[in-house]
């Protein structure tokens, strides 16, 4: 659930802090007065569009954080690794993200994130239904997967897309072996090229370093014996030699020494010093003599060298890059070479992927044709709790070619007057209805839909009176299941949430601030009645009638919904 939220100059808010609590949450307010903010605000912190128009005049950023209880969303644990983010502690989950002028920062427990991970984070998060978002349900994939989440076919539909996988890998390679007689050539040609290039080279994936610093000595190989020399003749051979004035010194410091024994050590360190001397001057020596002026040998890495940067231009940034690129081109030329044996194997391969993928397409639409009835005659139930007493829904399973989601496709139809035949979801013109099709899906969804936080940004629009009590009594109702967030002008819904939160604007010293207020019972009352038209006695009296018959309907349909679990488990057993 949706712990707190903060918000930082954003549009009409300066600074607001606000908890939620579980359940449904109505949220209302009067025209203008900023009820928008909160969806735009963790459509912010869920990783959407940002625009700087948002910024509080006045402002040089905004800032929205949010809290999450996020113990029991099991795949966010491991998302969060896959991401490199920091775990929940306690369960909470940490977002939070600025933007304005040159800043755009977004955080996931402490840790810098991506726009694209907060989105992937909010995807198993939240759900937002807007006045629009119920479009969705027009596209027959969205209905599919409704359908697989109503039958929990998720997993049997993963595995179809699988092996369909598997049949386009093998129809893949089946495709680069079917060739003209003419580019089969061309490919054969070009691939032992390639092939016999990078071979006779004999490359080494770690021998380009030493082949450089081989090269670096050789060029510049009399450089270094002219500068050996020069140090060898300080050293020891020259007349003003290291080796001469050190030997001057140990005569000078061995009478030294016989005078005062104290000076025996300087002696000793001088003494060590011209042994220093003496190996260093091995050294040099044995270091000279090792250097090779020979010009074939130079010009055998010069070769080298240059033959390395073009395979590199042709096959890869890295040596070891350029060798696996031959390793490739070995095997294909391979397959290629004997393509009608490799041709029999792939077709016994794509045969026998082909089969399975068919069964379990075949075993997945048999579920789906069983899950049918169920689905509808459930969603039917439900919009007829919406008003619809004679509607009619239904869902027509048609065969299609495979795609990652099976070989069907779906289209559902509804017909919310008696005497008229179904006509498709997209067909149907009133937004009202689609609002109360989308209500009553969710409903019949809320065990499967495994969001924990479900928005409803004026769904209700276009409808009122008693269907807006219906309307209200299936947020509640999912609202068992989920934490529901309802931005709501109807009376009628709002009085069914278990909280309900006031959104004010108020002008203070020429500034306009929007502040979100959780209501006790008396200001509820005082605001259901202003919803109803006014704070007269009638309209407070007609408030406190709603509030106390949303008690009682939610009670009813707590006992009904008892009983119909019960008759369920029964006929179950049975």
């Amino acid at each position: 659930m949706l712990l707190s939220i903060r918000i930082k100059n954003l549009a009409l808010v300066e600074d607001l802090s606000i908890e939620f609590g579980r359940g449904f949450l109505a949220i209302t307010g009067e025209t203008g007065a900023g009820k928008s903010i909160l969806i735009g605000a963790l459509n912010l912190v869920l990783g959407e569009r940002a625009d700087r128009d948002w910024i509080r005049a006045g402002a040089d950023s905004c800032a929205v954080e949010a809290v999450f209880d996020a113990s029991k969303i099991k795949g966010l644990p491991g998302l969060l690794d896959e991401l490199g983010l920091e775990p929940c502690q306690d369960g909470q989950l940490l977002l939070k993200r600025v933007f304005g002028g040159n800043v755009n920062r977004q955080f996931v427990n402490g840790s810098p994130a991506t726009l694209q991970a907060l989105k992937q984070i909010g995807e198993q998060l939240v759900d937002i239904h807007g006045p629009h978002d119920h479009q969705s349900l027009l596209q027959t994939e969205t209905q599919l997967s409704i359908l697989d989440r109503f039958a929990g076919l998720e997993e049997t539909r993963a595995d179809f897309a699988k092996e369909l996988q598997r049949v386009r890998d093998v129809e893949a390679r089946k495709k680069e072996l079917v060739l003209d007689e003419k580019e089969f050539q061309q490919q054969l040609d070009l691939l032992s090229h390639q092939v016999n290039e990078i071979e006779t080279a004999g490359l080494k994936a770690n021998e380009e370093a030493q082949i450089e610093s081989d090269y670096r000595v050789a060029s510049n190989a009399q450089k270094i014996l002219d500068l050996a020399g020069r140090a060898q003749e300080f050293l020891s051979e020259g007349e003003s030699a290291a080796a001469n004035a050190l030997a001057q010194a140990q005569r000078a410091l061995r009478d030294l020494a016989a005078i005062d024994p104290d000076a025996a050590e300087m002696e000793a360190a001088n003494e060590g010093l011209s042994g220093q001397l003496q190996d260093l001057s091995r050294q040099l020596s044995k270091y000279a003599s090792r250097m090779d002026l020979d010009p074939d040998r130079l010009q055998f890495l010069s070769e080298r060298m240059t033959l390395i940067q073009g395979l590199k231009r042709k096959y890869g940034k890295t040596l070891p890059e350029v060798i696996e690129f031959g390793k490739a081109a070995k095997e294909k030329l391979q397959r290629l070479q004997g393509r009608e044996k490799e041709l029999a194997k792939l077709d016994a391969e794509a045969q026998a992927a082909q089969k399975a993928m068919e069964k379990v397409g075949l075993s997945l639409r048999t579920a789906r044709q069983k899950a049918i009835p169920e689905l509808t005659q459930e969603i039917t139930r439900q919009l007829k709790e919406l008003g619809f007493l004679q509607s009619t829904f239904l869902a027509e399973l048609l065969s299609v070619e495979p795609s990652p989601s099976g070989m069907d496709a779906i289209e559902f139809g509804f017909a919310p007057n008696p005497g008229e035949p179904p006509q498709p979801l997209r067909e149907i013109a009133s937004s009202g209805e689609m609002a109360r099709v989308m209500l009553a899906l969710k409903t019949a969804l809320a065990d499967q839909d495994q969001v924990p936080v479900l928005i409803f940004d004026e769904v209700d629009a276009n409808v009122g009176g008693e269907i807006g009590s219906r309307v209200g009594e299936k947020m509640k109702q999912i609202g068992r299941k989920h934490q529901v967030l309802c931005i709501t002008h109807l009376p009628q819904v709002a009085a069914f949430g278990e909280h309900h939160y006031e959104v004010v604007k108020v002008v203070e010293k020429g500034r306009t601030f929007t502040h979100i207020e959780l209501l006790d019972e008396t200001r509820r009352v005082q605001e259901l009645a202003r919803m109803l038209g006014g704070k007269t006695e009638s309209a407070l009296q007609h408030a406190k009638e709603l509030l106390k018959g949303s008690q009682k309907s939610s009670s009813k349909a707590s006992a009904d919904k008892g009983g119909r679990s019960q008759k369920m488990e029964k006929a179950a057993a049975k």
